[in-house]
């Protein structure tokens, strides 16, 4: 109680409180806003179960008083909460998805296991655990087998309980050891691990797949929205046209002012759209207009530049007889 009133336990408490009302809080959002379909992702019932083990200590203390024994347990319990960011990581779910996936894989891997470890503990007893130089403290009973056989799986000290049933000249020891060995630390540890890795790869790649698939659905939408801006803004130019009588160069010119330069240009579809293709042919139109304007006034130069031509001989011819005449 002391401690609990002094100072410098006023900031963890207050924090602790904090904490509490923040999953409160989050806990009767989620159920007020999905009443049913709450209890059916097993996310949300992990909070559930984080959400009653972050009240144990709070609750004990009331019920069993301060001095009960086991207080310590059920506070440590609650470092279990930080199991709580796995709801807020797609990455940490997917993984727990892939393993919970292979589940039923990963158990039969293990009960071959625990098959083999069984036959070579009856083994073991039968063989360094019953004669009059039995190693007792390894192979005395089929407990203390699995236990040793175990260290032999994991490659951890096994040259120390080599060399023990060495000293005691058992004859099999070496080949017992190196056979299991292979078979449990070469195979089936091996093969679990490919087991886990393989799938968590595969869920890896489908978690990337399900990003980029996000990624170009979000691209879509903002194309689309892009686009859609766009042909709205052609659709008013095109009305203006018609009710406002501009010159082409200026509807272009307002047109020119609408557009954004932080957004890209979308071109694949806009470019099929009507209002586009109507003041593509616009232009078009406007461009053969100037261009016969152009030819018009070419061949008009090339009229002008004959007559010139033609008047050129007879002018020549007449200051010539002129001359004549004067001598």
């Amino acid at each position: 109680a002391a401690w609990s009133d002094s100072p410098n336990f006023a900031t963890p408490q207050a924090s602790e409180f904090f904490f509490l009302a923040i999953y409160i809080s989050e806990f009767i959002i989620k159920l007020y806003a999905d009443p049913i379909g709450f209890w059916e992702d097993g996310y949300n019932l992990l909070d559930v179960v984080i959400f009653f083990i972050v009240f144990i200590p709070h609750i004990i203390p009331k019920i069993m008083g301060i001095y009960y024994p086991y207080i310590n347990i059920a506070q440590g319990i609650q470092s279990l909460r930080i199991l709580k960011i796995i709801t807020y990581s797609r990455g940490m779910r997917t993984l727990i998805t892939s393993v919970g996936q292979i589940a039923s894989i990963v158990a039969s891997v293990l009960i071959l296991f625990f098959v083999l470890m069984y036959i070579f503990a009856i083994l073991g007893f039968c063989l360094f655990g019953v004669s009059e130089r039995a190693d007792l403290d390894n192979w005395g009973n089929l407990a203390l087998a699995f236990f040793t056989l175990f260290s032999l799986a994991t490659v951890d000290g096994w040259t120390d309980l080599q060399e023990q049933l060495d000293a005691r000249n058992f004859l099999l020891s070496r080949v017992f050891t190196i056979i299991f060995i292979l078979l449990a630390s070469f195979v089936f540890l091996s093969m679990f691990v490919g087991v886990m890795i393989i799938h968590t790869e595969n869920s890896m790649k489908k978690f990337e797949r399900e990003l980029t698939l996000e990624r170009h659905t979000i691209l879509m939408e903002e194309k689309q929205a892009i686009l859609k801006r766009q042909q709205e803004e052609v659709s008013q130019l095109m009305q203006t046209q018609k009710n406002v009588d501009y010159s082409f160069a200026e509807l272009v010119e307002n047109f020119k002012k609408t557009l954004r330069h932080t957004d890209p240009m979308v071109l694949d579809d806009f470019g099929t759209s009507l209002p586009f293709i109507d003041v593509y042919l616009s232009t078009l139109d406007n461009q053969d207009a100037t261009i016969s304007k152009l030819q018009e006034l070419y061949y008009e130069m090339v009229h002008v530049l004959r007559l010139m031509l033609e008047d050129l001989p007879q002018k020549e011819q007449s200051q010539s007889s002129e001359k004549v005449d004067d001598k």
